[in-house]
Order: structure tokens, then C-alpha cells, then sequence
């Protein structure tokens, strides 16, 4: 099992899975080659030996910004609960990090509480509600943010430290 940067050859094989995992609201084929083809967003492939790519994830972190996006995360069924999840999280996070963001948001939704729970785990804290924002399922989301803590010995402008 290894986690990689995806590319445009993963295509398939995520958009397999993206279908697979969000029947109702999957992203289209066209909305995920943009998406791993953008230079403001980082993708990254979980792969196993035998049965090729079996998780995904996207953050959207411009280097302008102070601000990052978790855009989507996905585990095959029959790998999940083996820590994938938080892989992917912790190399999109990172991701993020090298981007220069100082926060990262995500929206999960509120019928997904092993989701919620990593997400919480991971040190995202709860900051909205998104009414019926998965369509056509009519689920909210739950806005969740991750504050970086700054580098030790920075402090606000015009503090001394």
C-alpha cells in the first residue's frame, strides 16, 4: 500500500471510485480531469498491489491564499477503517501547509459521522451548517475548519517574540 500524487493516468480508475463512493452527487468525469489538472490544487492516490488505486483526496490551496479547501477524500468500502482515511488527510493537510495556508476548511456531511469523528480527530472544529447542500440527497453539510498553529517564535505583526 503506498499514497502518491495523482495524475492525469489516475483519472479513470478515481472517477471509478468517485462514482462508486458518491452515487447521488459524484463529481462528472470533466469536473475531476479539471480538478487534477489544476495548478491550485493537489491530489494524491492511495494504491495497493493488488488491487490498484482504492483511495483518493483533493485539496484546493492556491498559494495567494491563507485559506485551503479540502475538495474530496474517498475509500474504497473493503479498505476503510485500516487508517486510509487519515493518510490522506494528513498528506492533503500537509499539502496545504506547503501551500502557505493558515487554515483549512471541508464540508462533511451530517449522515457521515465516522467522517465527522476523524475530521474532529484530526483537530477540525465545527463552524457552520450548510442546509441541503449535498443535492439531490437534500443532506446538509457540516463546515469544518483547521487552524495552523504558527511557527514557534512568529507572532502577529508588530508583536515582539
Amino acid at each position: 500500500m503506498s499514497i502518491r500524487p495523482a495524475t492525469d493516468a489516475d483519472l479513470e480508475d478515481i472517477t471509478r471510485l468517485e462514482d462508486e463512493t458518491f452515487v447521488s452527487d459524484a463529481w462528472s468525469h470533466e469536473q475531476m480531469a479539471a480538478e487534477l489538472r489544476s495548478e491550485h490544487t493537489s491530489y494524491v492516490v492511495v494504491v495497493d498491489d493488488q488491487e490498484g488505486i482504492v483511495g483518493y483526496g483533493g485539496v484546493l490551496a492556491p498559494t495567494a491564499s491563507s485559506d485551503a479547501d479540502i475538495q474530496t477524500i474517498a475509500i474504497a468500502p473493503s479498505f476503510r477503517r485500516a487508517g486510509l482515511g487519515r493518510a490522506v488527510m494528513a498528506e492533503l493537510i500537509g499539502a496545504a501547509r506547503l501551500a502557505g495556508a493558515e487554515r483549512v476548511f471541508l464540508e462533511v456531511r451530517a449522515d457521515n459521522p465516522a467522517a465527522h469523528t476523524l475530521y474532529i480527530d484530526l483537530g477540525f472544529v465545527d463552524v457552520g451548517v450548510r442546509a441541503r447542500y449535498y443535492q439531490p440527497d437534500d443532506v446538509d453539510a457540516i463546515v469544518m475548519r483547521l487552524e495552523f498553529e504558527p511557527p514557534a517564535g512568529v507572532g502577529p505583526v508588530g508583536s515582539a517574540s
